[in-house]
């Protein structure tokens, strides 16, 4: 199976699961990605790999002109009842269904850490944008920050044998997770300037059951690990998870995960 083929088959149909689970996590850069994307009263805006809508819906506040896309149909039926107001359309990277420069700004919230060309995805990105538009991206770094990586840690202390079979991208397609990394991808795509790059770091309150609730469901390389196992296992699982999450619980009793994610951002040359 290809990279693209697994990334569609884990996320087919799972648009509630994401959003009971990732959705709440992958929210946190969104004000600071439509900043770095000047995104304002009347921008034509477009949301490329929209999820369950919550950048477009932060563009549509602030008066933007939304479009946004998807290749899961889930989450574009989703967002579609959450942003009445957006165009919302299905449309796979590196080939979506807009003309040349029918936009001021174009954004990627964790969406080129999932396809199987990412430098293909930014220049098809920079196509859409009209010169002096704006281009961003949001990717999570490597290696992997705490809350990402706890899961690794969980399933090590489970005793969990992972087959090492899920699909990689070709060394010629990847790139460094790294600020560096993020910010020479959108270089190379070509045509841009005003290069821009930051560390986004947070702690992501969540209920322990929703931070579970996602790989249980069968979301992200977690979840397909998760999804092999013996009831058992799951349950030797279910113990680590609360074992390990112990550490990071508040008084409250939710859950405080150290995190951090890369954003660059560029403007598009004429």
């Amino acid at each position: 199976m290809s990279f693209d083929d697994h990334e569609r088959s884990v996320w087919a149909g799972r648009a509630e699961a994401y959003d009971r689970s990732f959705a709440l996590l992958c929210a946190h850069p969104a004000g600071a990605l439509l900043d770095a994307a000047r995104v304002a009263g009347g921008t034509r805006f477009l949301d490329v790999g929209t999820g369950s809508g919550t950048v477009a819906a932060l563009a549509a506040g602030r008066g933007a002109r939304v479009s946004a896309v998807d290749a899961e149909p889930s989450m574009v039926d989703l967002t579609k009842s959450r942003v009445p107001e957006a165009e919302v359309t299905t449309g796979i990277l590196p080939h979506l269904p807009f003309a040349d420069a029918s936009f001021d700004a174009v954004v990627a919230n964790f969406v080129v850490n999932h396809v199987g060309d990412p430098l293909a995805a930014v220049a098809e990105m920079m196509r859409l944008v009209r010169p002096g538009g704006r281009v961003a991206v949001t990717i999570w770094p490597a290696p992997a920050p705490p809350a990402q990586a706890l899961w690794g840690a969980v399933f090590d202390a489970a005793g969990v044998e992972r087959s090492g079979d899920l699909p990689r991208l070709p060394r010629d397609a990847d790139f460094a997770r790294t600020r560096e990394g993020l910010s020479n991808l959108i270089v190379r795509a070509g045509r841009v300037t005003d290069v821009e790059d930051a560390v986004l770091a947070w702690d992501h309150e969540t209920e322990a059951e929703a931070w579970w609730s996602g790989p249980a469901s069968g979301l992200s390389n977690a979840g397909v690990v998760m999804a092999r196992q013996t009831p058992e296992t799951v349950a030797r699982i279910r113990r680590e998870f609360d074992r390990q999450t112990a550490a990071y619980r508040t008084p409250g009793g939710r859950l405080a995960l150290p995190t951090s994610a890369l954003l660059a951002a560029a403007t598009r040359s004429p």
